[in-house]
């Protein structure tokens, strides 16, 4: 077993989840990251999370290597902004796919586990649509709210075995060159990923004594 604690951050991409990754190394924790694409970067493994025994397969070696992972980020999404009537069935699939039925397949991999070493924390993020279904968001949103529900029963499954289980609420728009390209937004108001990141790091740190469950982030110009 390696001398350092396994934290893995699916969705490590550009922008969240590699100010996760960095954050995390710091630390002093071994990263590792899973997208979906190949990747020649350090520490970076490809994998298609929707595919729960490649998930598992994927995930098997470094748990060998590190012992159970002491932390678990679920950070992908996949945006669909359409009316119901230019939504298809595919776009409606593929957003639960990459979002809830991914979460699915983590925790099978990651949870048995973590459950027996008796500790560890995970954490999903989670987004406005995760509340509130805006319009034009009928894909996104469904996938976000089955999410969260997710988030809650395996929270209440296995906080008793020593699992921190949190569900981070992303009210505000992420500062990464894609969300600059595609709103016109005063960076200044966007939430900043190393910001973000150390949260995600304060969360795993929480005393048993008092875990959140649910947090929510917003930029101080957010209206809410």
């Amino acid at each position: 077993m390696g001398d350092r604690s396994l934290a893995l951050v699916a969705g490590a991409g550009p922008g969240l989840g590699s100010a996760l990754m960095r954050r995390f190394e710091v630390v002093g924790y071994h990263s590792v990251g899973l997208v979906r694409s190949p990747s020649a970067e350090a520490g970076i493994l490809s994998c298609d999370l929707s595919d729960g025994e490649a998930v598992k397969a994927v995930l098997q070696p470094a748990i060998e290597q590190y012992g159970a992972p002491k932390l678990v980020v679920h950070n992908p999404a996949h945006l669909v902004i359409s009316a119901l009537a230019d939504t298809s069935q595919a776009d409606f699939e593929t957003c639960w796919r990459a979002m809830a039925l991914s979460a699915f397949n983590l925790a099978q991999a990651v949870m048995e586990p973590m459950a027996q070493a008796g500790e560890g924390t995970f954490i999903v993020s989670g987004a406005t649509a995760s509340l509130r279904g805006g319009s034009r968001f009928s894909a996104f949103a469904s996938a976000k709210f089955a999410l969260r529900g997710l988030t809650q029963s395996l929270a209440r499954e296995f906080q008793p075995a020593g699992i921190h289980v949190v569900h981070v609420i992303l009210d505000g728009i992420i500062d990464t060159p894609a969300s600059r390209a595609l709103h016109s937004l005063d960076p200044a108001k966007m939430m900043k990923t190393d910001d973000i990141a150390q949260a995600y790091l304060d969360l795993a740190n929480q005393p048993r004594s008092t875990w959140s469950h649910e947090l929510d982030l917003r930029p101080q110009s957010e209206s809410f």
